[in-house]
């Protein structure tokens, strides 16, 4: 079976950014993972919670419903804080996402760019880092060697991609996104189950507004970015993450 990771930051992420890619390929047979670092008890709109920490378990059991609705397979949150991705010891981070990555073996990584996607969050930029760093290392077996037991032992992702876009968001702070490489089209219906995903995070309920035209903006569409492969090649446009990937345990 096929298998794709999306390496994101916080629960409302995998919708957003990743909602309509993911939902295609599980309905085309493709084992889906989600690994959201952090359960986003630092944000701005809280709904009900009284504390941090009832956010945190608000949050998780939205992300559970909203992968629910994009037919993830293995949805994971870790427990770094929200927020301070940028302030925690590089290593340690990065040890964590490539046990991920030895552990689920996918065969695409997929992630956000180092400008921190269309809103530019720090968080997003951190995740970027630590997941292409676990893509290249992962691989290795000079990486966190003290991984290797149980079973667990190196393993090669063939293609890494970036999401990007082919605009930005006004009033906002300017970003540089990474060239398109990839386009992936998807019926209208997997937009509409895009958007049911995102308004699954009810906590998040003042940003549908924004959410929902950014979307509809960029249509039945999710653009990425080509950031490594492998196999060494000459990059070109593509319209499917699974392009020349080896189908291999």
């Amino acid at each position: 079976m096929l298998r794709l990771m999306v390496v994101t930051a916080h629960p409302d992420d995998e919708a957003g950014a990743f909602g309509g890619t993911v939902r295609l390929y599980a309905d085309r047979g493709v084992e889906t993972c989600v690994l959201c670092m952090t359960p986003g008890q630092a944000a701005s709109h809280r709904g009900n919670a009284r504390t941090d920490q009832e956010l945190a378990e608000i949050r998780r059991k939205e992300f559970a419903a909203s992968c629910a609705i994009l037919g993830v397979a293995k949805p994971i949150v870790l427990d770094f804080m929200d927020g301070r991705l940028h302030r925690l010891d590089l290593y340690h981070v990065v040890w964590e996402v490539t046990r991920q990555v030895r552990t689920f073996r996918p065969h695409i990584l997929v992630t956000f760019g180092s400008e921190g996607a269309l809103t530019a969050h720090p968080d997003h930029s951190m995740v970027s880092v630590f997941a292409t760093l676990a893509f290249q290392w992962a691989g290795r077996n000079n990486r966190y060697p003290d991984q290797f037991h149980n079973g667990l032992g190196p393993h090669r992702t063939q293609k890494l991609y970036y999401g990007t876009a082919e605009f930005s968001l006004p009033d906002r702070q300017p970003v540089a996104l990474a060239p398109i490489s990839t386009v992936v089209e998807f019926a209208k219906q997997h937009l509409e189950t895009k958007v049911a995903a995102f308004h699954a995070h009810q906590t998040q309920a003042p940003l549908f507004p924004i959410f929902e035209n950014t979307v509809r903006r960029q249509g039945s569409r999710e653009a990425f970015h080509l950031i490594a492969q492998a196999t060494p090649g000459v990059a070109h446009t593509e319209n499917d993450l699974f392009e020349g990937v080896q189908e291999e345990a």
